[in-house]
């Protein structure tokens, strides 16, 4: 029920933010190990989480939940667009918490749920789901484009990029190539419109 496919990408940045109550920005580095915690030293690692606004119509906040919020990968072409969107000349993937930035894969915010995402480094991540734009990007952004950082989550809507969960376990470095594996699957039937 998964096809692998001919679209490929290339990491530009891997990224961990080790303190994410100090700070959304994440830090840039070459090399990292993702285990089934997700990636070693990143703040939203862990197997399991706290569920919290986006699941709120799910669980009471605080409910401990299956973490598949682990890492958070980014286009680059998308985060061109959105810096057009906010008409600033650039936004670091640091300044929105990126995990990963990837190069060369059209529509990325938009694969569905159950794509994975297979690493030269023999690493897996499967989508859960797109990424909704928030405003604690904002807060950094303000930081480098004062006034600018109001814009990011208009702008950003369905280029927020995805959220995910390791499967396999493996490296993740600058440079590597990327394979999408799609899932095969109809559309359903009785989805209410949106």
């Amino acid at each position: 029920m998964l096809k692998p496919t001919g679209i490929r990408g290339q990491v530009e940045s891997v990224l961990i933010n080790t303190d994410r109550d100090k700070t959304l920005a994440s830090e840039r580095t070459h090399t990292v190990n993702a285990t089934y915690a997700g990636f070693e030293g990143e703040a939203h690692g862990g197997l399991t989480r706290a569920s919290c606004s986006r699941v709120k119509l799910q669980y009471d906040p605080g409910t401990e939940i299956r973490n598949t919020r682990q890492v958070s990968v980014l286009s680059m072409e998308e985060l061109e667009i959105i810096a057009r969107n906010m008409d600033v000349s650039h936004i670091e993937p640091d300044w929105v918490g990126a995990n990963i930035l990837i190069s060369g894969i059209p529509d990325f915010s938009l694969l569905p749920p159950s794509t994975r995402l297979i690493f030269g480094g023999g690493a897996s991540i499967v989508v859960d789901m797109e990424n909704g734009p928030c405003k604690y990007p904002g807060e950094v952004i303000d930081r480098y484009f004062p006034g600018a950082g109001g814009r990011f989550a208009k702008a950003a809507h369905h280029l927020r990029g995805i959220t995910g969960w390791v499967e396999r376990e493996g490296s993740i470095s600058t440079g590597d190539g990327v394979v999408v594996h799609l899932p095969v699957q109809p559309e359903y039937p009785h989805m209410p419109a949106t």
